[in-house]
């Protein structure tokens, strides 16, 4: 509530510092009026658009579209190394070569897991594989045919 107000506030100072400076009857072309024009009425209105785009979210609107783009660009990422490595991969690989955290590479392959693009599967001594059963079956495509072809 306070960044509302206190925008609000810059914004009203601005508007009527702006209006002073209109009916003053300075030169509106000297370099003095503009820079006192400036700091006046410019560096409230910033400030006070600043503090009412932070209230409404738009830092964190754009902080989460780039958390998205980075999510999506590391999936990406994954699937080209489920291609390289015959469609199996563990949390451990998908670490060392994107360079994250084994615990977000886990979270990352266990998105694709849900949404059904990889399954999950366990080694005797207790590795967990992640199986991309499309990745593994791309070489198959050329072999394609029409759902009504015999």
């Amino acid at each position: 509530m306070g960044r509302l107000l206190g925008g609000v506030a810059l914004l009203a100072l601005a508007l009527l510092m702006g209006w002073g400076f209109l009916r003053s009857g300075a030169d509106p072309l000297a370099l003095r009026t503009l820079v006192a024009l400036f700091i006046a009425a410019g560096l409230p209105a910033a400030g006070g658009g600043l503090l009412l785009a932070r209230h409404f979210g738009v830092g964190r609107r754009i902080e989460h579209r780039r958390e998205a783009l980075r999510r999506d660009t590391l999936e990406a990422e994954i699937l080209k190394m489920a291609g390289r490595h015959g469609g199996r991969l563990t949390a451990v690989e998908v670490a060392g070569e994107l360079a994250v955290p084994t615990t977000t590479a886990e979270e990352l392959l266990n998105e694709l897991m849900a949404r059904e693009m990889a399954e999950i599967e366990i080694t005797d001594s207790g590795l967990l594989v992640y199986n991309f059963h499309d990745v593994r079956h791309l070489s198959e495509k050329e072999s394609a045919r029409g759902l009504l072809d015999p």
